[in-house]
Parts: structure tokens; C-alpha cells; sequence
């Protein structure tokens, strides 16, 4: 608290509140800091479900066409429909749930990519996800 004696007036008294303002502010940052940390030691028993779903998800047999309309997936390159078509039946035969996913180049026209489509359709799979990229602004 800070006072000033003298000149007309009499006693003024100011209070000071930047000591008031750093000790609020101190005491805030020890309160975000410590919130989640006492809540990480709450021991909670989750019910079990009888039905739902499966946390562990098969991952999705990822297929690439490139640019220049070759097809790939991994390291393996399929020169012709008849190869990449076997490649996904050994894929549904082994996993009848795992999905596809099919990553385009941008440059490919939508024949490209509905060519490749159909032949894994006649391959027997059912459902095909088409990989795309997220614009961030």
C-alpha cells in the first residue's frame, strides 16, 4: 500500500494491486498444472458391453496409382489388372473384413481411378475408400 504524505489535501492512500495481480496469476498457473494430474490417479472400473465397437480395427490394405497409372501396394508393383486383382483377392480371403484404400494421384483423370475401382469390384471387393489430403488454411 502505497501513501503519499504532504502537499494539500492530506493523507492519500492508493492501493498497490500488481503484487495482488502476479499472486492470482501464480496461483492459476498451479491450478492448470496440477487439475489434470490429480485426475490421471482416479482409479475408475469400466463396465464391459456386451456388443459395440471393436477397438482394434484391421489396418486397410493400401493401394497406390501413380501419376503414370502404375499400380502399387507396399513394394509390390502390379504391371497388369489380372496380378493386382489375385493381390486382392488373397487380401479379402485372408481378412473378409479388412477395408481398401485406394490413394489417386491428383493429376489422374476420374476414368483412371473408375478403372481401378471396377477392377478390384470384379476381384470381389465390395467397398473402396479413396484417400484424399486435408487443406489446412
Amino acid at each position: 500500500m502505497g501513501m503519499a504524505v504532504g502537499g494539500r489535501g492530506g493523507v492519500k492512500a492508493d492501493i498497490n494491486v500488481t503484487p495482488l495481480v502476479d499472486v492470482v496469476l501464480v496461483l492459476l498457473i498451479i491450478f492448470m498444472v496440477m487439475t489434470p494430474l490429480a485426475q490421471e490417479d482416479t482409479n475408475v472400473i469400466l463396465p464391459t458391453a456386451a456388443q459395440g465397437e471393436q477397438s482394434e480395427k484391421p489396418e486397410p490394405f493400401v493401394f497406390f496409382l501413380t501419376a503414370d497409372k502404375v499400380l502399387y501396394a507396399g513394394h509390390d508393383v502390379f504391371p497388369d489388372a489380372a496380378r493386382f486383382q489375385e493381390r486382392i483377392q488373397q487380401e479379402l480371403r485372408a481378412r473378409p473384413d479388412r477395408k481398401l484404400l485406394l490413394k489417386a494421384d491428383e493429376t489422374l483423370t476420374c476414368g483412371d481411378v473408375l478403372g481401378v475401382l471396377r477392377q478390384s469390384r470384379d476381384a470381389g471387393a465390395r467397398k473402396v475408400s479413396l484417400g484424399v489430403s486435408m487443406r489446412t488454411n
